[in-house]
Parts: structure tokens; C-alpha cells; sequence
């Protein structure tokens, strides 16, 4: 990066409506992920990883637990100059909240004045991957325009999922179009089947960044968003570049995982994210120890896995335990269980997600369900097994046949 000053932005205050009931009580960035982690450690991990060690998240709804985890877990050396803060909104400019994710910035210019940073890497709070942004600040500084957008090559088909890019034919490093969720688009050049998707990850020159919040504040219609209008801002005044993350080679990554990225903002996808980390070669891989994912370290036992009152083994296939966890008897299998997680003799968990401390009673089965913490599910109680039966109860249940139970729930049989 040079001599270049870099200053690190995590947008971390979206309200995450499709994930409820998981956001019903902490916002989405909080919601844990992977047994151990929460979705903002990876956005922080791969900024720190990069060597950006200045860095905010900007926070609004349901934050305290958002607050907390930043607080207890990114406590970088104050010595150094380094740190990870959190930034609630504070209504600097009036008595408005963020009205976007460019509003937000906007409304914390100040935090970008004190540092006055030459670069700025603006960054999403829930996504899934691993990325070295310095190669990125490289590739913009010497591109030399004033804004570059992440992009991960996705299949033509899933256009209208994202935001999506179109390459300039005689300057293919810059953008020519940037197209929000279109139903019909192009194909790539080199690649007709594919198409270069947003990834929600920016870096700017920071004058022009200031200059371009500032500018969308007075824009009638504008909703102040930084992927629907201050990239096509850049975009009409031909000053955005694209930085295809097949660019970016991550210290220890693989084949199987390297460009590896999901956008985890609906119940599916947040369950189909737990099932790529599953396998015997996972499609993400949390064990590269060259670019570590980093998250609070739980002051919790070891997980025990032990046989039950009556002498009976239980099983455990193809699943992540966390620390704290005691399994006596039970059958584990396609699963991912946060810490101190208790499942008793003869209960079933297959292809589902619990996170901390639930308890799993004897005889009880859990199949393909998202369980908030601190659920109890009784004796001989089911969850994902009977669908209509687990709507009358009030759990949440979507078009793909997953069953979510909401926080401190208590599951009859």
C-alpha cells in the first residue's frame, strides 16, 4: 500500500428483516454464525488480515449485542494506534437516523476528518468469505480513479440477485454499467455464462468519497445507498473501477475455497452457508491458519461426548461442535452446534443449526431447523419434522422446509 493512508468502514446497521426471527432481538452483523463466530468477524478478520488496523462500524438498530461483541473481541493495541470502534448513530446532523448506507457515512464524516485517510475501504458486515483488500487498495491506486467495487463472477442466471456490473469493452478494469438486480444483462467477454457481481465491498479515494455522500445528501429521490446510488454516481462520471475478486489470492486458501463468498441475508441462505462448512472438504474452509477468521475467545470446557445413564453411545457425523458442548447418547449428524449446547440420550439433531445454549431433552428430534439460544426442547418434543404442526405453534417456517425457533423458546412435544 505504500505510504498511503488506509481507513476501514463496516456498514453495520441494517435492520436484516429477512433473517427474523434471528434479528429479532440483535442486529444482523450479531447473529452467530459457525457455532463460535458472528457474521462481522469475518468482514473485520479480512480487514485486519489486510493490514488495515483503523477501522469503525457504523451501528443502529438492535446494536447491544453488536456493541458488546466489538468491545470484548477487537480490542486492538491502543499503543500502536490501532483500533476497532464501534459508532452508534448519533444524529450529528440533525434528528434523523441513517436514512442509508450512504447517509451513514455521511451523518460520520467526522470519524474520516480525524484520521484523514487518503483511501477509505467501505465494507458490507454480513457477508461470508475471506479477501485481502490490500491487493484491492493496489489495484485502485494504480487504476487511478476515484472509486473500484468488488466482484465475484456469478452464473448469468442469478442476475436479478445482484447488483451487476458492466465492464468497459477497451478498458476492462472499469465500469461501464451498473445495473441493480436487472432481470435481462449481458454475459461476460471472456466468460458469456457468467457475470460480474457486486460483492458489496468498496474502496475510494477519501476526498471523493466525502464529496460523493455529500452530493447524494441534496439528490431528490435518492434512498442514499451506496450500491444503488453513489457507485452509479461514479459510474455516469466515469470514475468507477471493477476488482474481480479472481484476482485476489488469499494466503493458505484452495482451490475448493478460494473464491468462495455468500451473501447470508435470508434464512436459506444462512442455512446453506452452515451446510458448505460441513463437509469432509468444506466449500469454505474455517481451518486456514494463514488468514484466520478471529472471534471472542470463550472461557468454556472442551466439548464431551459421552454415553448416558444406560451405558448407549451416541453419534456424531458430519458436524461442528463448539466448546461447552456435552452430548450424552444422542445422535449429531449434518449439524452445526453453538457453545454449551446439551443434547441428551436418544434425541436426534440432523442438518440444523443450534446455537448457544440450547437443550436438546432425551427423546427429542431437531431435523432441518435453525434454533435461537437458550431454546429448550422438551422430552420427546419435534421440531421440523410435522410443518404445519410447527406453524401452530408460532415458529417460522419457510418456502424451502426450514424451521426457525426464536429466542428463550420453549418446545413442547
Amino acid at each position: 500500500m505504500g505510504q498511503k493512508k488506509v481507513f476501514g468502514i463496516v456498514l453495520a446497521g441494517g435492520e436484516g428483516k429477512r433473517l427474523m426471527p434471528l434479528t429479532a432481538d440483535r442486529a444482523k452483523p450479531a447473529v452467530p454464525f459457525a457455532g463460535q463466530y458472528r457474521l462481522i468477524d469475518f468482514a473485520l478478520s479480512n480487514l485486519f488480515n489486510s493490514g488495515i488496523h483503523k477501522i469503525v462500524v457504523l451501528t443502529q438498530y438492535k446494536s447491544h449485542s453488536l456493541d458488546r461483541h466489538v468491545s470484548h473481541t477487537w480490542r486492538l493495541p491502543a499503543m500502536l494506534n490501532q483500533y476497532v470502534a464501534s459508532v452508534p448513530a448519533q444524529q450529528r446532523l440533525g434528528k434523523q437516523w441513517f436514512s442509508g448506507s450512504a447517509d451513514a457515512i455521511r451523518q460520520s464524516l467526522n470519524l474520516i476528518h480525524d484520521e484523514n485517510p487518503d483511501i477509505v475501504v467501505v465494507v458490507g458486515a454480513d457477508h461470508v468469505y475471506r479477501m485481502d483488500f490490500s491487493q484491492m487498495v493496489e489495484a485502485h491506486i494504480a487504476s487511478g480513479l476515484g472509486a473500484t467495487v468488488a466482484a465475484i463472477r456469478q452464473p448469468l442466471s442469478t442476475s436479478k440477485s445482484f447488483g451487476v456490473i458492466e465492464v468497459d469493452q477497451n478498458e476492462p478494469h472499469k465500469i461501464s454499467q451498473f445495473l441493480e438486480k436487472p432481470e435481462h444483462c449481458e454475459g461476460l467477454p471472456d466468460s458469456p455464462d457468467e457475470i460480474l457481481a457486486s460483492m458489496g465491498n468498496y474502496v475510494f479515494d477519501a476526498d471523493k468519497l466525502v464529496e460523493a455522500v455529500i452530493r447524494d445528501s441534496d439528490l431528490d429521490g435518492s434512498k442514499h445507498d451506496m450500491g444503488g446510488d453513489i457507485i452509479p454516481g461514479f459510474v455516469e462520471r466515469g470514475d468507477c473501477g471493477v476488482y474481480d475478486l479472481n484476482d485476489n489470492d488469499v494466503p493458505g486458501s484452495t482451490p475448493r475455497d478460494r473464491y468462495y463468498w455468500r451473501d447470508v441475508g435470508t434464512l436459506d441462505s444462512f442455512f446453506d452457508a452452515h451446510m458448505d462448512l460441513i463437509s469432509t472438504l468444506p466449500i469454505f474452509n474455517l481451518y486456514n491458519e494463514q488468514w484466520p477468521i478471529f472471534s471472542q475467545q470463550l472461557n468454556s470446557p472442551p466439548a464431551k461426548f459421552v454415553r448416558d445413564s444406560r451405558g448407549s453411545t451416541g453419534t456424531m457425523i458430519d458436524s461442528i461442535i463448539s466448546l461447552g458442548c456435552v452430548l450424552s447418547g444422542a445422535h449429531i449428524e449434518r449439524s452445526v452446534l453453538g457453545p454449551w449446547v446439551k443434547a441428551e440420550s436418544g434425541s436426534a439433531v440432523v442438518d440444523s443449526i443450534l446455537f448457544d445454549r440450547v437443550e436438546v431433552k432425551p427423546g427429542a428430534v431437531v431435523r432441518r431447523a435453525i434454533i435461537d439460544k437458550n431454546v429448550v426442547i422438551h422430552e420427546g418434543a419435534q421440531v421440523g419434522v410435522d410443518h404445519d404442526h410447527d406453524r401452530a405453534r408460532g415458529f417460522t417456517v419457510t418456502d424451502s422446509g426450514i424451521t426457525v425457533v426464536e429466542k428463550n423458546g420453549v418446545v413442547l412435544p
